[in-house]
């Protein structure tokens, strides 16, 4: 496992799963006639009161287990020259991968904000560190990167975080009463470019391994 992160197979699978973060939801939510994606998260595909709940809630598995893995492939190939810098990417990519993947995944939210149950709440404490633990991903992606002398991978990683951050507050801005009139009400959008973000030196570093 100590030099998977730069396998070939094992990048196409990766970047195949964070297309699948989006290419899968725009899939189910032709299936969901009550889903709007500009305005509605992606976890409201998992709810009970969704059609394809069971399809989306297995993905989310999937995409958790596979990213626990990448944490620690991605640990194990930088603990020899950056020990402190592959323990917080190991913290930043696998608390996401629980968080947001795993927990998600066996908890379901429900539709409606208005409804809170046991499940709901597991599901929204484990989304919301796991997005706060990836938030900071590309950033240490890009320390990295400077290290390595890698200015192109650097900019890129750095630029993503940034917009990510940008983008995080967007919607978390667009929960808020007072800003359902205003462009911040598409939380759904808001998401999926903070995501994009945020996995953003996945694609790069990728590509990168698929093409050498």
């Amino acid at each position: 496992m100590r030099n998977i992160a730069d396998n070939r197979l094992f990048n196409i699978i990766l970047l195949f799963t964070i297309i699948g973060e989006f290419l899968v939801p725009w899939i189910l939510e032709q299936f969901y006639a009550a889903y709007n994606g500009k305005t509605m998260v992606m976890s409201a595909l998992g709810s009970p009161q969704s059609p394809v709940r069971f399809v989306y809630n297995l993905w989310l598995i999937w995409l958790g287990g596979f990213l626990t893995y990448t944490a620690g492939a991605y640990f194990l190939s930088l603990r020899a020259r950056f020990p402190v810098l592959a323990v917080f990417m190991l913290l930043s990519i696998g608390i996401f991968a629980v968080g947001a993947g795993l927990i998600s995944g066996f908890f379901s939210v429900n539709e409606s904000k208005d409804i809170i149950t046991t499940a709901s709440k597991i599901h929204g404490v484990g989304a919301a560190i796991g997005f706060m633990a990836l938030l900071f991903f590309p950033l240490l992606n890009g320390i990295v990167s400077v290290k390595q002398k890698d200015i192109i991978g650097s900019v890129i990683s750095i630029s993503s975080f940034f917009l990510a951050l940008a983008f995080f507050i967007c919607f978390i801005m667009g929960d808020k009463e007072q800003f359902q009139n205003t462009i911040l009400k598409y939380e759904g959008l808001w998401e999926r470019l903070t995501l994009f973000c945020m996995y953003v030196p996945f694609i790069y570093r990728a590509i990168g391994s698929i093409l050498l």
